[in-house]
């Protein structure tokens, strides 16, 4: 019973707060409009929302988007070539501070991860049950730029499956002109990881993006290093080249 009480917890303060806000929000807001969008991406090596953790195969990842208000949905969706699911992510997000140049949002994952389980005479998949909290603070000092820091709180519900903390800073500048027709955009990425059965490390993960003005298309390069890891094997390095298209 108490189990059961750590697990419900944290979702019912979520929730709480952010209905209280939310009808704070919806009285003194009359034109609250559903925005979606959905952004998918061919990847040589599928990266995972832990950024450390690859598929080390091509993937095909969907990203929809829907936004009504301080609320945000953003369910994941990847697969190897073979249409064999890798993870299925379900962000709810709720902005408790919503300024042009300072976000807060918390938000909670339900999500599962596959991997292949060997047996005497066959593998079979086997789905992993997983959900997560979040908090995460933006400061936008422009609208083309932006530091963020972040914490999540894994819990793995099946035997086997990880737990612990995953910490970020991330900075990004984007449209940045190159020439009279493409645009840049840089990413850096330092994050680092305390899971049990001694998995933690220290990482480091740029991303370079490029794209045609005006065009929903971009080429990315997305790289990973291990600065420090205990992690066996060692991760080391990896690397991604992708294509994204957002509708």
């Amino acid at each position: 019973m108490i189990d059961i009480y750590r697990r419900v917890f944290p979702v019912l303060i979520f929730t709480i707060i952010c209905f209280e806000t939310y009808c704070r929000d919806a009285s003194t807001d009359s034109e609250l409009k559903l925005k979606a969008s959905c952004t998918f991406s061919l990847n040589t090596n599928g990266i995972s929302s832990i950024p450390s953790f690859s598929l080390g195969a091509p993937a095909v990842i969907a990203n929809p988007s829907f936004n009504y208000g301080r609320f945000n949905y953003e369910p994941v969706l990847a697969y190897d070539f073979d249409i064999q699911p890798w993870y299925i992510d379900n962000w709810f997000r709720f902005r408790i501070v919503d300024r042009p140049e300072f976000e807060f949002r918390t938000g909670v994952n339900f999500s599962m991860f596959f991997i292949d389980m060997k047996l005497p005479d066959h593998t079979i998949l086997q789905g992993q049950r997983y959900w997560a909290a979040e908090f995460t603070s933006v400061y936008k000092p422009s609208a083309n730029s932006f530091v963020s820091a972040a914490y999540w709180n894994d819990r793995g519900q099946d035997p086997g499956s990880l737990q612990g903390h995953f910490l970020s800073l991330m900075a990004e500048r984007s449209a940045l002109p190159l020439g009279r027709s493409l645009l840049l955009a840089a990413n850096m990425h330092l994050f680092y990881i305390d899971y049990n059965g001694n998995n933690d490390g220290l990482f480091l993960s740029p991303k370079l993006s490029c794209s045609l003005k005006r065009a929903p298309a971009s080429i990315f390069l997305h790289c990973i290093q291990a600065l420090s890891s205990n992690i066996t094997p060692n991760p080391g390095f990896s690397w991604n080249l992708g294509l994204t298209y957002t509708i």
